[in-house]
């Protein structure tokens, strides 16, 4: 293993793996607590539920994850966060890196969650999602993070009792030795994290050559991009083709949304004008979850003979703040969280094996409930998001989609990836 990496939510983890894996890593997703280490194995991405719990939590499975990187011979930890830096003035980004920096005996890292692919940039420390700030974007009314400043030299500094500084633009143009000048000189200052601009992916690319030899490097899947040549200059890692094709698992395939985000809601309408569509009432929910899950389990099967299905409880900001405000922000995630991954399990009891689930959170209930421990990476379906097979029996095929990712046709092109 060469790096060893900590992703906050399950989304995020595929998502890392894909960059590393189109980047000629063989990498493996390992969900939850590892067990043992995978065979042949460039890169290792360990899928943790982390971005929302309380902040001493997440810091103390991100370092039992990295302990066991360590012990399993990592050579860099790479903790990956999502492209619109979602956390809280509590966190957890800022004490997770702290921690790692603490157990890895370093006092410098870089935070940089640019991924201009998908229209995630950073300039002068401030993020865009696409043309907008991200304070002016969908996710200021993400119902567990919202993001109302964009500015992330600032929302770092409220995460940690650390110095942090910036890296502009002007800078990273200039290469890799440039940046690692600056980060010299802030290291010299006393400054324990540097926000990094990235507005392009040659911009990713001198990043990644300059933090070669830092310990710990936290960012998005974006900044990854460049670590796997660091390890092709040093003979460790030769050049590959493309992953190869995963093992098909037949049978009808459905669509599990838990996300609200603006890209998941256009995504929902464009499934729900083709294919049968289910919506999960969280009124309801909340008097009879089982009788409801049994109802939703035998429409969907129903239905799968013939044609894809699709079950979701996207819906629009004021709904889903009307929900919140009857139920409890935390309680009606959890509800729904819980009702989807119960359908999952249902759906897959009766022979369903390929899934297509939006949304972070939702990813993570509906994979714990399958039980599935690993997953195999393959082919790009859109950016940030692969097609992945898990490992053991029964083995499913599955795309987890980050809540803004994917364009308008996503879950159909997704459902045609798994094959």
């Amino acid at each position: 293993m060469l790096v060893g990496c900590i992703a906050d939510d399950f989304t995020g983890a595929t998502d890392l793996a894909n960059t590393l894996t189109r980047c000629g890593m063989r990498t493996m997703q390992i969900i939850g607590e590892p067990t043992g280490l995978p065979p042949d194995t460039d890169a290792i991405v360990i899928a943790l539920k982390s971005r929302t719990i309380p902040a001493h939590e997440a810091v103390a499975q991100s370092l039992a994850a990295c302990r066991w990187l360590k012990q399993h011979g990592a050579r860099q930890i790479y903790f990956k966060y999502c492209s619109t830096f979602d956390s809280t003035d509590k966190g957890n980004i800022g004490p997770v890196a702290d921690a790692l920096l603490d157990e890895l005996g370093s006092d410098f890292t870089i935070a940089c969650p640019a991924f201009p692919e998908t229209g995630r940039t950073i300039y002068m420390g401030h993020l865009f999602v696409g043309q907008v700030l991200l304070s002016d974007s969908s996710m200021r009314h993400h119902p567990l993070t919202p993001m109302h400043d964009s500015n992330l030299v600032n929302v770092l500094a409220r995460q940690t009792p650390h110095k942090t500084g910036l890296v502009a633009h002007d800078v990273v143009k200039q290469g890799a030795k440039a940046i690692a000048s600056a980060f010299a000189d802030l290291q010299s200052r006393g400054i324990r994290h540097a926000i990094v601009d990235a507005i392009e992916d040659t911009d990713l690319l001198h990043i990644g050559e300059a933090v070669a030899k830092l310990a710990l490097v936290t960012g998005g899947s974006g900044a990854a991009i460049g670590l796997p040549e660091n390890f092709r200059k040093r003979g460790l890692l030769p050049k590959r083709r493309k992953p190869k094709p995963l093992a098909p698992v037949g049978g009808g395939g459905v669509v599990l949304s838990g996300s609200s985000s603006a890209a998941t809601l256009v995504q929902v309408a464009a499934m729900k004008a083709k294919y049968p569509a289910r919506a999960i009432d969280v009124v309801e929910l909340s008097v009879n979850k089982d009788k409801l899950v049994a109802e939703i389990v035998a429409w969907a099967l129903s239905k799968l003979q013939s044609c894809p299905v699709l079950i979701y409880a996207s819906a629009l900001p004021d709904k889903v703040s009307e929900i919140q405000l009857r139920f409890g922000r935390e309680q009606a995630g959890a509800m729904i969280e819980n009702a989807i991954a119960a359908i999952a399990k249902g759906l897959a009891q009766a022979g369903v094996r390929r899934f297509v689930v939006a949304g972070g959170e939702t990813s993570g209930a509906v994979v714990s409930a399958l039980g599935i421990k690993g997953l195999e990476i393959g082919a790009q379906i859109s950016p940030g998001v692969p097609a992945t097979l898990s490992y053991g029996e029964p083995r499913y095929a599955l795309a987890l989609k980050s809540g803004n990712f994917g364009g308008t046709d996503f879950f159909a092109e997704a459902l045609e990836a798994l094959k």
